[in-house]
């Protein structure tokens, strides 16, 4: 894929996000940091509760009132998006940035038809007229598949399937052409042939605008066929970073190796799933140090002490002891 500029669109530094509890405060994304380029398309990665759902609210400005930023910038063409105003954010998103998320009616108004929710949307970023509106609404909707565009247009939203919907949703971000589209899985509940359309378009997209695209999920094998770049997150914390090839062919984390050796393709049929050892620790209530020691069959001493965020060998690595080789020899 060719990446169109050596600047990052999003340069995400030291990000960190707090949600308070009444039983106290969970670090749900703790400082975070990753950066993405023109039509590049980047994996977040992670099971769920890992913080890569408020790792995006948190990019967008979209938190509830309990959770808050407390660390870090965010900036998205060089600008902190974290010290704009709320109009200035009302007035880039959809138009530089934009988002994409699980379910479709959080982007769909059920009352108002497509038509009127698409020419709408690009009317408030551009000044065109309701014709020219209608005429880049009807083209999107055929771009992610939908068969009888200006048919469909006349409709509302509960007259179509969730995966209907969710393509007219994949839609309304593609409409203003924006800088970065963040995707929080949103073809989780799409069958698989239409997920397959859904992603060759995303990539045919990033390839011919250079639209940055940031794709949330916790499925390897969708980032395997569609980033350039991954991103593991574990427990509020990306651990490991790199190319998709890379990370996904020899993870240096004892986390990413567990997580890809516990996916099902990896398995023979008829053998037992290979699972990591007992469970994702409350965010509440994290070991000190590195989060996953508990569960990590490589952990010493030394990982009761938080591990540095290196870069080694073109990616980057929150752990002592690192995998060297597919053997596991330490590192």
């Amino acid at each position: 894929m060719t990446i169109h500029s050596a600047q990052p669109v999003l340069d995400v530094r030291h990000l960190s996000t707090h949600i308070g509890t009444r039983a106290g405060t969970v670090k749900a994304v703790d400082d975070v940091s990753f950066s993405v380029r023109p039509g590049e398309i980047m994996g977040l990665v992670g099971e769920s509760g890992s913080g890569k759902s408020m790792t995006a609210y948190s990019l967008m400005r979209l938190l509830d009132a309990l959770a808050k930023v407390v660390a870090g910038s965010v900036l998205l063409n060089g600008r902190d998006l974290l010290q704009a105003s709320e109009e200035a954010m009302r007035q880039l998103r959809g138009n530089d940035i934009a988002m994409i998320f699980q379910d479709p009616m959080m982007t769909l108004n059920p009352v108002l038809r497509i038509d009127t929710q698409m020419i709408e949307a690009v009317r408030a970023h551009e000044d065109v007229s309701v014709a020219v509106a209608r005429a880049m609404a009807r083209e999107t909707l055929a771009r992610v598949g939908i068969a009888s565009p200006d048919e469909r247009l006349l409709a509302y939203p509960h007259q179509f399937s969730g995966g209907m919907r969710q393509r007219v949703a994949i839609a309304i971000a593609l409409l203003n052409k924006p800088d970065l589209i963040v995707c929080d899985e949103p073809t989780t509940a799409l069958d698989v042939t239409i997920q397959g359309q859904i992603l060759y378009e995303m990539q045919t997209l990033c390839r011919e605008s250079g639209t940055a695209l940031i794709w949330i999920t916790h499925d390897l094998s969708v980032v395997a066929g569609l980033a350039d770049t991954v991103a593991v997150m574990y427990a509020g914390r990306i651990v490991e970073s790199g190319s998709v090839q890379d990370v996904l062919r020899s993870p240096r984390h004892p986390y990413t190796h567990g997580l890809i050796a516990s996916s099902p393709s990896n398995n023979r049929r008829g053998e037992a799933l290979k699972q990591i050892p007992g469970a994702t620790p409350s965010l509440l209530n994290l070991p000190s140090g590195c989060a996953f020691r508990t569960r990590c069959e490589r952990a010493t001493e030394i990982c009761a002490s938080d591990p540095p965020f290196e870069a080694i060998d073109g990616r980057t690595l929150r752990c002592f002891h690192p995998i060297v080789d597919a053997g596991g020899a330490h590192g």
